[in-house]
């Protein structure tokens, strides 16, 4: 008689502790891998000192009081993008978006920005210190919705906003489903939960528009409002996508 193969189930794969992390929301892999180093991290109460260290998927992980104290502390700007300005990608003779975020003198050198304008862009722009944040917003699996006011020149035809709603693909791939509707008209309102390289642009040059003027009016539950050209702010505490 053949002895039967142990359940996977009572063996379970090890999972790094840097995406158990990540998974509860907690920190992205970055940060985790981070409070490792510095020994911020708790597994079953006891901190973890090596990098890439893996558990049982049911071990209890969390981070220490310091390290939470530093996330509640960390920031979150949002800036209104003006043109000419990069997003996060340093090109010679342009401004980066960070360099705009000035307090009292001391400027956030944390800041990564979280769903990038091109430099032709301008609105609502996050710069945030919290990993969690910036995967929330701009995650493989995130579906916060990113409204955009468009300018073109071409046919608004309710064929082309059908196209730009549905059916259109990029890089091979076939682009989620789109919220588009007529502002005037020469300006289309566009509502995406993805974020391809210069999406709106592509999309619009697929269905024969051309784009002068692209503004980016809301995140998810945070919009740009009056907040004035080229200027910034923190996020309300209470605040969220």
């Amino acid at each position: 008689m053949t002895k039967s193969k142990p359940s996977q189930a009572l063996f379970p794969s090890l999972v790094r502790v840097s995406k158990l992390l990540a998974n509860q929301g907690l920190c992205s892999r970055r940060e985790a891998d981070r409070f490792i180093e510095e020994g911020r991290v708790l597994v079953d109460g006891k901190p973890v000192l090596e990098l890439g260290a893996k558990v049982h998927p049911k071990a209890k992980v969390e981070l220490s009081l310091e390290a939470i104290q530093e996330k509640k502390n960390a920031k979150t700007v949002l800036l209104h993008k003006p043109l000419g300005v990069v997003s996060n990608m340093p090109e010679k003779g342009y401004k980066e978006a960070k360099d705009l975020v000035d307090f009292r003198g001391s400027k956030y050198k944390g800041l990564h920005v979280a769903g990038r304008l091109d430099i032709d862009s301008t609105g609502l722009l996050v710069l945030t210190e919290d990993g969690a944040l910036a995967k929330q917003l701009i995650g493989e699996n995130s579906n916060i919705e990113k409204e955009y006011h468009v300018r073109v020149v071409g046919s608004l035809a309710d064929e082309t906003l059908g196209k730009l709603r549905f059916g259109l693909s990029l890089d091979g791939k076939k682009l989620k489903r789109a919220k588009v509707s007529p502002i005037s008209k020469d300006k289309i309102s566009i509502t995406l939960t993805e974020g391809k390289k210069r999406q709106v642009r592509r999309m619009c040059e697929l269905v024969g528009l051309r784009v002068v003027a692209l503004k980016r009016i809301r995140i998810g539950k945070v919009k740009l409002g009056n907040l004035a050209y080229g200027k910034w702010r923190f996020l309300k505490e209470g605040e969220h996508f």
